[in-house]
């Protein structure tokens, strides 16, 4: 008799399959574990791709642009600030400044310069 059966034939066969179950359920659960980690993962990577791309609009949720369509419609708002700081056809907040600053300088000159 070794050191691993009991003797008995039906118990020793019952503690084998015990273990082979208890093998097999340990390595379902770390399999159901890594999945659900792996579906976490997935749903975050598609979330990213949904932010990037934009959605569609849906009923009862509006559509969202995607992160290119985003910066070209900040670059845009960028451009027209830009033109409004800087001389340019007459017509910017800049221009403007400047004439209310020359006739300023003609109702009242400073005495510092």
């Amino acid at each position: 008799m070794s050191p691993t059966t009991t003797g008995v034939a039906s118990l020793d066969t019952a503690v084998m399959w015990s273990g082979a179950l208890v093998a097999v359920a340990g390595a379902l659960a770390l399999a159901w574990r890594a999945s659900r980690s792996l579906r976490r993962l997935t749903r975050r990577v598609g979330d990213l791709v949904d932010d990037w791309q934009g959605t569609e609009s849906r009923p009862g949720v509006p559509a969202r642009p995607g992160v290119m369509t985003r910066l070209g419609a900040i670059e845009d708002r960028i451009g027209r600030v830009e033109h409004e700081l800087h001389p340019n056809s007459g017509a910017s907040l800049r221009d403007a400044v400047d004439r209310v600053d020359r006739r300023t300088r003609r109702i009242s000159p400073d005495d510092d310069t």
